[in-house]
């Protein structure tokens, strides 16, 4: 009996990486941000009601330089999520499915995703005056 070489599985170091395949691999990352920020956000909010001390540590967290990169960081993720989601969509009735289309979509979510975090976050600065 000859032992045969068996193929090997296929792995990132054989794949050429393509605007798709990070797209899905960032798709996955922001929708385990965004859990990580509901938790944060139920953080926030329950310290509300253990009253003023705990809801001011909490505020103050969030108003650090970390905390709030971190929020700029979920603000990226939910846009991000919510763009490439209604990508799916689309993908889901069978639109989009030529490589032209996926690369443009794929650009389309990104810039979109950038586009509204910055408009967010400006409008949050000019409302709250810096």
């Amino acid at each position: 009996m000859t032992s045969r070489e068996r193929p090997l599985s296929p792995h990132l170091q054989i794949y050429k990486w393509q605007i798709t395949m990070a797209l899905s691999i960032l798709h996955r990352m922001t929708g385990v941000a965004l859990v990580v920020g509901a938790l944060l956000l139920s953080y926030w909010l329950t310290s509300a009601a253990y009253g003023p001390e705990a809801f001011n540590l909490a505020h103050g967290l969030f108003g650090t330089i970390l905390g709030r990169l971190v929020l700029l960081g979920l603000t990226f993720s939910l846009f991000y999520h919510l763009g490439n989601g209604v990508r799916h969509l689309f993908w889901d009735v069978g639109m989009g499915f030529e490589m032209p289309n996926l690369r443009a979509s794929g650009i389309a979510v990104v810039v979109f995703a950038v586009v509204f975090t910055l408009l967010t976050w400006s409008a949050a600065y000019i409302v709250r005056g810096g």
